[in-house]
């Protein structure tokens, strides 16, 4: 009989390697690590243009995607761990308005690129494929900002308040779509605007009564936890309120990720001053080792879904120039958002445009989801995608440093 366990072995242990090099090589070249991750996971996932079979098995493999699905609900559940309700409750007017803006407008420019270069797909693909550009990874404009001594300058606060905002609108968009594409294969002929409006309506309410609900009886909770003394109960505690959460995300309809990030968002290092390791460590330093197995076997399986071979059709090269040109254009309209005098406007849109790991989560959802028994994002779309997150990522270090000079 054989045992699934041989090959999961040698696969793991050639990702993960795999996956620190490039990383490693990535950052000595001044780029995040998830570039990397990404980049060696497209060769790996291209070896059989050269005659090699041998990983092949690897986009298909069940133990690994349900691996990435962990690693990927751990990484919004350190995203919102890294923002808390008061925060988001704070952020003044002009980031909620740069945010609005920078979703709004790349969902309408991708919704239109998508009916214009693949008008034999249904709606809900060119909806998704506007959802995907809403995303927004600060990281790497936090990391600029930084490097630049500017993290406390005005546009450095509008940014990363609109960041906050942007992550719930973002998934707002992508819970509704994902509740409507189901609500279509369930057989709904004709999905009427009432129904888009309740999908809507609870992923929202969803989004908030986790938020609300959990700011309140988490204290509570965590409190009692707490009596419970024995080693990692402080990780323990964190994770099934992760799991939890994600859970009954599925429950209303919507991706796991939602509820991960609302988890994430509503717990604070004050919930945790009652367990006996907290003197000493956090729930993001505890969560580290985990993180680090896990992540990168999505990072490197989303490279592994490339198909390089698709590059070849004109019409995919077109569509991730396309994706790339209004991904761009999307959210420097979101700097017309910031109502401050003499502000950088234009630091504030190149702040915006990474996509990262938030995009690449965002089309990783539409290539698992099927409409019609094909997948949302197919397989040259999810091409096109990983490029334009590619080209975002790299292009935005240089420019949004270019234009804090220029200010």
């Amino acid at each position: 009989m054989h045992d699934p366990i041989v090959p999961l072995l040698i696969q793991l242990a050639l990702l993960l390697g795999a996956a620190k090099v490039a990383g490693w090589v990535a950052t000595r070249a001044g780029q995040p690590a998830v570039l990397g991750e990404i980049a060696i996971g497209i060769v790996l996932g291209n070896l059989s243009l050269l005659g090699f079979h041998g990983l092949d098995g690897m986009k298909t493999d069940p133990i690994l995607a349900i691996l990435a699905t962990l690693g990927v609900i751990l990484l919004l559940f350190e995203v919102g761990l890294q923002s808390t309700v008061e925060e988001m409750l704070q952020v003044g007017p002009s980031s909620v308005l740069v945010a609005t803006l920078g979703v709004v407008a790349p969902f309408a420019l991708g919704w239109l690129a998508g009916s214009w270069l693949l008008p034999e797909q249904s709606t809900l693909v060119h909806a998704f494929l506007g959802a995907v550009l809403t995303a927004t990874s600060v990281g790497i404009t936090a990391r600029v900002l930084k490097d630049l001594d500017r993290a406390n300058t005005l546009e450095a606060k509008i940014i990363l308040g609109a960041a906050v905002f942007d992550d719930v609108l973002g998934l707002v968009i992508l819970a509704a779509l994902t509740g409507i594409i189901s609500a279509a294969n369930a057989g709904s002929a004709g999905i009427s605007a009432l129904t888009v409006l309740w999908i809507s309506l609870k992923a929202l309410g969803f989004l908030a009564a986790a938020i609300l609900l959990g700011h309140w009886l988490t204290p509570v909770l965590l409190r009692l936890a707490s009596r419970v003394r024995v080693a990692g109960m402080l990780l323990t505690s964190g994770l099934v309120f992760c799991f939890l959460l994600a859970y009954l995300g599925t429950l209303a309809g919507l991706s796991p990720i939602v509820g991960a990030f609302a988890a994430g968002l509503v717990l604070e290092t004050a919930h945790f001053e009652d367990f006996e390791e907290s003197p000493d460590t956090s729930i993001e330093s505890l969560l580290t080792p985990i993180s680090t197995f896990l992540v990168p076997i999505f990072f490197v399986l989303t490279g592994v879904k490339v198909e390089l071979r698709s590059f070849a059709h004109s019409e995919v090269v077109l569509l991730a120039l396309v994706l790339t040109l209004v991904a761009w254009i999307g959210k420097q309209v979101c700097s017309l958002g910031a109502l401050e005098r003499g502000v950088n406007r234009l630091a504030i849109g190149l702040g915006m445009v990474p996509r990262g790991e938030v995009g690449l989560i965002f089309a990783n959802v539409g290539a698992a989801l099927t409409l019609g028994g094909q997948p949302v994002i197919s397989p040259a779309t999810y091409s096109a995608v990983v490029l334009m997150v590619i080209v975002t990522t790299l292009v935005t270090p240089f420019a949004l440093a270019w234009s804090l000079k220029r200010g």
